[in-house]
């Protein structure tokens, strides 16, 4: 691989990693294919890492309720459940129009 080619694969990894600075090694990969450059993985990860850029991921404590939030106490605690359909449970998930996907059919 030329130093021409490197330094320019270099450059169209940043100006994309500024634009999205949550891609990765592998939409990068995809990326830069779609401008017909010949690259796998490996080099992608290699010249991220020489230029220090890490794409943006969560970090931790991403399951961590928030404090203001109700917390609903479980009613069954200590009730001794001993025979088949004594209890029931369900969940209701409210869920707007424009999130709900429209139904499967076939």
């Amino acid at each position: 691989m030329t130093a021409e080619l490197e330094h320019l694969q270099c450059e169209l990894i940043d100006k994309e990693y500024t634009r999205r600075p949550f891609y990765g090694s592998r939409k990068m990969v995809i990326y830069l294919r779609s401008l017909g450059q010949i690259v796998n993985r490996k080099r992608v990860q290699r010249l991220m890492r020489l230029m220090g850029l890490v794409a943006m991921a969560p970090g931790p404590n991403t399951s961590q309720a928030h404090p203001e939030h109700k917390i609903y106490p479980y009613l069954l605690r200590g009730v001794p459940i001993t025979r088949p359909n004594q209890v029931w449970s369900i969940d209701i998930t409210y869920s707007t129009p424009r999130q709900r996907s429209p139904p499967v059919r076939g």
